[in-house]
């Protein structure tokens, strides 16, 4: 069950937030979403407070893009608010079903939210409980090491990890193992701290669980280099090749593609493969370039060799004649 809360929290109106009607259907809720998430995102907003109301909006989207809890919130809001703040409805039942919420990775959502979908109110408070009196829980850090192919994955990745306990007393008891199924966000880069909110240790005497922080470690990939959310693959080339032209069968996170090297490449040139690499937090995708590099065979016979030659005194190319141009 919910405690009324006072006059100092105030109500807030997911509809209006997201500017649709309270009979708009999910298509136009998700498409005002998305419009305006776009316009307050950090990354690209200039307006002032533009970070927090791109977080407003992220949480009305939350509640009106699920069926369950927009369900949940429009019972609260039938029942009216406060002129100066909210109540919640005395005696209200909560389902209990959003009680993990809270633990979205780098969400950090109201008071108000809270007050309906979280655990009495705060992730990992005893229901009925009040927050005064008790100990918040540790927060746990680990270190996430993820492929590149991970970042454009659809599946969540399952992780492990040691959940520190503490009886009422405070004194410290056997690490628990705890397990997770965690969506890697798209654009997340090396070494980014993803917060999961009360997902860490438990609180003691009614207050919150601590957070679990996962660094982000990008594994090296043998064939990319990462450029901002651009790929880089290097491409040898035979010197007939660069010099005739040719196609290559060229591999990408997903899958393959066929490149067309033109003639007369030169080492260090890039040639770009739009949309084939990784996802931006906008949701956005960079580009692959391949790395242009001439490569000589390893060994040469004789034969071989007479036929360099005789290149060497047809094509009559002096490769260093900038040099001689300078004074």
């Amino acid at each position: 069950m919910l405690e009324p809360q006072g006059s100092s929290m105030d109500f807030k109106d997911y509809y209006a937030i997201l500017g649709v009607p309270d009979s708009a259907d999910d298509k136009a809720i998700k498409t005002a979403y998305r419009k305006l998430a776009r316009k307050y995102h950090p990354d690209v907003s200039r307006e002032a407070g533009a970070e927090e109301k791109f977080k407003e909006v992220a949480e009305a989207y939350e509640v009106l893009g699920n069926a369950e809890k927009r369900a949940e919130y429009d019972e609260v809001r039938r029942y009216g608010r406060a002129g100066a703040g909210f109540e919640v409805p005395p005696g209200w039942q909560r389902s209990g079903s959003f009680g993990d919420y809270a633990g979205h990775p780098g969400r950090d959502f109201s008071d108000f939210f809270e007050a309906i979908f979280g655990s009495a109110g705060r992730a990992g408070e005893a229901p009925g409980r009040g927050r005064e009196g008790g100990r918040r829980g540790q927060d746990v850090e680990m270190e996430l090491p993820i492929f590149l192919e991970d970042t454009l994955a659809d599946e969540s990745k399952k992780i492990l990890y040691q959940v520190p306990q503490y009886d009422s007393a405070g004194r410290r008891l056997a690490d628990i193992d705890k397990t997770l199924n965690v969506k890697i966000p798209p654009g997340v880069g090396d070494r980014e701290r993803i917060r999961l909110k009360g997902q860490g240790a438990p609180g003691i005497g009614g207050a919150p669980n601590g957070d679990l922080y996962l660094v982000i470690r990008l594994v090296p990939h043998p064939l990319f280099d990462v450029e901002g959310h651009n790929l880089i693959i290097t491409v040898p080339l035979a010197p007939w090749e660069a010099a005739l032209g040719t196609k290559v069968t060229l591999p990408t996170l997903k899958g393959k593609v066929n490149l067309t090297i033109p003639a007369n490449s030169q080492t260090g040139q890039r040639l770009r493969i739009k949309g084939r690499g990784l996802v931006s937090k906008l949701g956005t995708t960079g580009d692959l370039y391949a790395l242009l590099k001439v490569v000589m065979p390893s060994r040469n016979d004789e034969a071989t060799q007479q036929l360099w030659k005789q290149l060497a005194e047809q094509a009559g190319f002096d490769p260093r004649t900038e040099w001689s141009k300078r004074p």
